[in-house]
C-alpha cells in the first residue's frame, strides 16, 4: 500500500475509533442516568406505595404514633403553588413577549435576559431568604402563604419567560405581517394571532414552571413554615408536602417516615405527570 494511501486509511481508522468511544461513552452516561432515575422511582413506589389510603388525603399532620394523613400539606401545596403559578405565568408571559416582540437589538432586553438566566438558575434558598427578608420580616411579620407563593413565582416565572421567548420567536413572521396587512396593529396581532397560534407552547412553560416550584422545600420553610393543621388562610403559616416531608423523614417515628415517603412519591407522580404533559404539547407545537 502506498504510503499517502495508507496515510489516509490510518486517519479514517482513528476517526472511526474515535466515533465509537464517544458514542460509547454517551451511551454510558445515559444509561446511568435513566438507572439512577428507575431506582429513586423503584424506592418512591416501594416504600411510598403501600401507604397510600384515604386517609392520606382526608386527615391532616398527626401527633406520633397517631393515626393521620396529609391533607393540610397537599392542600396548603396546591393553594400555595397555584397562586405562584397565576403570579408567574402572567409576568412570564408579558415578559417573554416583550423580549420576543420588542426585544431585538434592544440593550434593556439583554439586561433583561442575562437577569432572568441568573434567576433560572438562582439556588431556591436565596429566593427564600430574599422573601424572607422582604415579606416575612418587614411587610407581613411573620410566616404566611402568601410569602411562600411569592417564593414559588420568582422561582418559576424565568422558567415561564424563557419558555414564552423560544415559543413565540418560533412563530412564523408570515402570521405577523398577514395581520398587519389587514390593518391591525403589532399588539393584536400578538394577542389575537401570535399567541393563539403559540397556546400549546405556553402551556408547556407553565407546566415546566409548575414542575420546577412543586417540590421545592427551602423556600418554603424560610416563608410559610408550615402548619400542623389545615389552614386556607393566605395570612398565616401554612403546610406543604416538602416541608412536612422535611420533618417526617428526619423524625425518629416510623409512622412519619412512612408519610414521608408518601408525600415524596405523590410529589415524584406530579411532576413527571407535569414534564411529560409539557413534553408532549411542546412536540405537538413544533409539529404544527
Amino acid at each position: 500500500m502506498a504510503a499517502p494511501q495508507k496515510q489516509g486509511f490510518d486517519r479514517h481508522m482513528r476517526r472511526k475509533l474515535i466515533n465509537y468511544a464517544f458514542v460509547g461513552l454517551t451511551l454510558a452516561a445515559t444509561a446511568v442516568a435513566v438507572i439512577a432515575l428507575l431506582l429513586i422511582l423503584a424506592s418512591l413506589v416501594i416504600n411510598g406505595f403501600g401507604g397510600i389510603s384515604s386517609t392520606v388525603f382526608t386527615l391532616d399532620q398527626p401527633p406520633p404514633e397517631m393515626p393521620g394523613g396529609l391533607r393540610n400539606a397537599i392542600v396548603g401545596s396546591l393553594e400555595m403553588c397555584g397562586i405562584g403559578m397565576v403570579i408567574a405565568v402572567v409576568i412570564g408571559i408579558l415578559a417573554g413577549t416583550w423580549l420576543a416582540e420588542y426585544g431585538d437589538h434592544n440593550k434593556l432586553a439583554d439586561v433583561v435576559r442575562f437577569l432572568n438566566d441568573v434567576l433560572l438558575s438562582a439556588p431556591s434558598i436565596l429566593i427564600g431568604l430574599f422573601v424572607y427578608e422582604l415579606l416575612v420580616v418587614h411587610v407581613i411579620h411573620g410566616f404566611s402563604g402568601l410569602a411562600g407563593a411569592v417564593s414559588l413565582a420568582i422561582l418559576a416565572t424565568p422558567v415561564v419567560t424563557r419558555t414564552t421567548e423560544d415559543i413565540l420567536r418560533l412563530q412564523s413572521n408570515q402570521l405577523r405581517e398577514a395581520g398587519m396587512a389587514l390593518g391591525a396593529g403589532k399588539g393584536l396581532v400578538i394577542r389575537q394571532i401570535i399567541w393563539r397560534a403559540s397556546r400549546s407552547g405556553l402551556m408547556t412553560g407553565a407546566l415546566l414552571g409548575f414542575a420546577r416550584i412543586s417540590g421545592e422545600t427551602a423556600p418554603l420553610l424560610f416563608t410559610s413554615l408550615g402548619n400542623p393543621n389545615l389552614s386556607l388562610s393566605l395570612t398565616q403559616p401554612m403546610g406543604s408536602l416538602p416541608a412536612v416531608i422535611f420533618q417526617f423523614a428526619l423524625s425518629a417515628y416510623d409512622d412519619w417516615r412512612r408519610l414521608a415517603w408518601v408525600g415524596a412519591l405523590l410529589i415524584a407522580i406530579t411532576v413527571l405527570s407535569a414534564n411529560i404533559i409539557g413534553r408532549a404539547l411542546a412536540r405537538g407545537s413544533h409539529k404544527q
